[in-house]
């Protein structure tokens, strides 16, 4: 067959629906016969597919679960992969998804730290060099799929998913995740594997913090700031796959809103591709959201609105014959949905007549120390100096107190999705299955609240997996210790675990004598277990769990100066750190090569060059805090005052695009022009290092609409670069970005800039200006409305 149109013309109704199906792998488990090398102990009997979908397969979920060596993994794929051709009629092979936001998510995937820290070093091209590898070895495995990147806007630090994001701002969001896509991708979109947005749409603005909580979310905001990362990847990265959201807004959820998934998406973001839905979103129509009264509705509805495909399964879509005889859908809809299904498996190598529109280039092989080198250097610049009064670097000599039980912990720089999270998940639910849990009655427990089920004691086996995943590396505890020699005091005081009272003299004691002491705090992250945060994992006042604050506010009055290490995949209340510190360092879940680094910022073997991707509140009261608010609302007006909170400072602790390092780097702003005829702003910065050492900045570049018919952000981040200085240099850098940057919806729902004045601020953060000019730019126009 020649086209996809003959595909669709021969296929049957019940082979049209199994292409928008999914099937879990531990379906085809065969709990009859033992795998002997899988550490699983399962084997995969690909033979069930004939029974299980006689129609064919369309795509293959929680491929990621089967744990087993590389070459085992590759052939359990290619397996499936067999079968599901000899399955289809016409040889359509199955699409087959992984995780990968921070590498493949897998006892044998090459990991990277968490994507809130690839964010915090705010350099793309790193990032794609990350990814290009995560595909290489997707590729490898005959995955089509990599289900990343998270391109929510997270500015509710309460919800437990923020370390998957980048963070709170539009053109981070959009930059780091255009490198992460391409790198997924391939620049020409040639590698066999396709990225996959996610969540579309305002996921990360929920209610409360509430994972998959109502988003109260304007249009314009949608559309002009949260929409703003999809729409850059789709025109920039050539973006193909999207997810939906799990959330509602404005009472209609993502997973049947019309608007969202085809008005906004397909009609004003010119998305062409294919549209999966989140796992059990479809089913989530019927409960907990009660606007569909059953499969057959909620089928029909996601169907309707523009979710192509359900995940992981095909309890609903399997209804839609019936949906189709009752007239809920039309035989035009579906078969516009399976077209967006045979092209993504057209682009992925997986019909046998259509070859890809663009031919894959030569499979490589991952190179696995190149990715430990580049994880290192994102865990280097992702490593964020928060305060610093001279302390840092440490000087040599000195005594130091290492304080907290994560000092000597490995497991707690990992987050969710990760090789480490994913083989906790079976522990932990085989622990509950068998009775192991004295607090969880496992004939009544309900195992899809997994991510909320305590599990006392089970930190140490958490440890245990992450130490046989990672057997070479260090803590931060042992770092320091190498570094320092005999000269580090291990004080196990503290912990996230723990709310024992904490023996004010008997720590005075152990720390009595030190020149300096470390204090290594922070939460848990992950899926299962005692986190306080994750997927599923909101937190209503994040401070430090258990007694971690209680430990630093001792540690305030010893007179010992204190440097504290954070641990942490999103802002936390620090205000009572902050004050007790000489210096605070960020690791923003940075993974295996955490610890050493860490070590390595605070000896100055190197230097922190992360900058944050989030604010920090002072107080969870401020929540929603982020730089980019609207006029009249928020904490800066540059314009005059309006109504501060009578009980606390209104600003934030650490600022967006905040971060020390250990030289001082001069920044002059020289000149700013716009090119109409480009249709560029242009500003030229010389940044001069007048320390005593190489180091690094972020010259930041940020522009305020001064009037427009709409309100208008106080500021909105246009450009970044990092630049690298030895001592005594100077280097002339060249921010341009296209004034399409700046646009908006006017009140009439098209989109454009109106003609005015637009103040462009150089910055090292949001908060440090070191040189603005006001330019006018002429009105433009770029988009129509779309239909609300």
């Amino acid at each position: 067959m020649d086209t996809i149109n003959e595909y669709l013309k021969r296929l049957s109704l019940e082979e049209k629906i199994a292409q928008l199906t999914g099937l879990i792998l531990p379906a085809l488990y065969d709990f009859s016969a033992a795998s002997p090398t899988s550490p699983g102990g399962l084997r995969v009997a690909p033979e069930k597919l004939v029974e299980l979908r006689p129609h064919g397969l369309g795509h293959l979920s929680l491929a990621w679960f089967h744990r087993a060596p590389e070459q085992e993994y590759r052939d359990v794929l290619d397996s499936i992969q067999k079968a599901a051709r000899e399955v289809s009629r016409f040889g359509i092979g199955v699409l087959i998804h992984a995780e990968g936001i921070n590498g493949l998510v897998h006892g044998t995937g090459i990991p990277y730290p968490t994507a809130w820290a690839q964010a915090t070093t705010w350099m793309p091209d790193l990032i794609e060099a990350s990814s290009a590898i995560t595909s290489e070895q997707m590729r490898g495995y005959g995955i089509q799929l990599c289900f990343s990147p998270v391109l929510d806007l997270a500015r509710d630090p309460r919800w437990g998913r923020v370390h998957e994001t980048y963070g709170e701002d539009p053109e981070l969001a959009s930059q780091i995740g255009i490198g992460f896509i391409r790198g997924i991708n391939g620049p020409e979109c040639d590698s066999g594997v396709q990225a996959t947005g996610k969540h579309f749409l305002g996921y990360a603005l929920s209610e409360g913090g509430l994972n998959q909580a109502r988003s109260t979310v304007g249009h314009r905001a949608l559309v002009d700031e949260y929409a703003e990362p999809f729409r850059r990847a789709i025109a920039q990265a050539g973006l193909s796959v999207i997810m939906n959201s799990y959330n509602d807004v404005d009472g209609t959820p993502v997973a049947a809103n019309r608007w969202i998934l085809t008005d906004l998406l397909r009609g004003q973001l010119g998305f062409k591709g294919l549209v999966v839905g989140d796992y059990d979103a479809v089913k989530m129509l019927v409960r907990p959201y009660h606007v569909a009264r059953n499969a057959e509705e909620a089928g029909a509805m996601a169907l309707n609105a523009g979710l192509d495909v359900e995940l992981p399964g095909d309890d609903d879509f399997s209804q839609l014959s019936l949906a189709l005889d009752h007239g809920l859908i039309t035989e035009e809809s579906l078969d516009l949905a399976v077209t967006h299904v045979l092209e993504a498996k057209r682009e992925a190598g997986l019909l046998p007549d259509l070859a890809p529109t663009r031919p894959h280039r030569p499979a490589t092989t991952p190179d696995r120390d190149k990715a430990k080198g580049i994880a290192r250097e994102i865990a280097v610049n992702a490593t964020t100096l928060l305060q610093n009064d001279g302390i840092l670097p440490l000087a040599a000599g000195m005594k130091i107190a290492v304080v907290g039980s994560l000092a000597d912990e490995l497991r707690i720089h990992f987050g969710a999705y990760t090789d480490v999270a994913n083989d906790e998940q079976p522990m932990a639910i085989n622990m509950i299955r068998t009775g192991q849990v004295p607090t969880i009655d496992p004939a009544t427990f309900n195992f899809t609240d997994i991510f909320q089920a305590r599990i006392p004691g089970i930190a140490t086996v958490f440890e245990a997996i992450a130490r046989s995943l990672y057997p070479g590396a260090e803590t931060i505890l042992s770092a320091m210790k190498i570094a320092h020699k005999n000269e580090v005091t291990f004080v196990n005081v503290g912990s996230p675990d723990s709310d024992e009272a904490i023996d004010r003299e008997t720590l005075r004691a152990a720390v009595a004598g030190h020149d300096v002491v470390i204090a290594v705090v922070g939460e848990r992250t992950g899926w299962v277990g005692n986190n306080s945060a994750g997927e599923g994992q909101s937190s209503a006042t994040l401070e430090l769990p258990g007694n971690q604050a209680a430990v630093i506010d001792a540690l305030a009055d010893l007179g010992v100066p204190l440097v504290t290490v954070v641990i942490a995949g999103r802002p936390i209340i620090l205000t009572a750190v902050a004050q007790a510190s000489a210096a605070v360092i960020l690791a923003p879940l940075l993974g295996g090569e955490g610890p050493q680094v860490v070590a390595d910022v605070l000896t100055g073997t190197v230097e922190p060059g992360g900058r944050l991707p989030s604010t920090f509140p002072r107080h969870v009261g401020q929540i929603p805090l982020y730089h980019g608010h609207p006029f009249g609302s928020g904490y800066a007006h540059p314009t005059g005052s309006r109504h501060p909170y009578n009980d606390l400072d209104p600003t934030p602790l650490y600022p967006f695009g905040h971060g020390l390092g250990y030289t001082t780097i001069d920044l002059s702003l020289d000149e700013v022009t716009v090119c109409e005829d480009t249709g560029t702003i242009s500003a030229f910065v010389t940044a001069t290092n007048t320390g005593t050492r190489s180091g690094s900045t972020v010259v930041q570049l940020y522009a305020r609409d001064e009037h427009g018919s709409v309100v208008r952000p106080v500021r909105q981040l246009a450009a970044f670069q990092r630049v690298c200085l030895e001592p005594g240099t100077s280097q002339q850098i060249d921010l341009t970005f296209p004034i399409d940057r700046l646009v908006y919806s006017f009140p009439d729902g098209h989109r454009g800039i109106e003609e005015g004045e637009i103040t462009v601020m150089m910055a090292s953060s949001s908060a440090t200006i070191h040189g603005e000019k006001t330019i006018t730019v002429a009105a433009r126009q770029v988009a129509g409305p779309t239909s609300h």
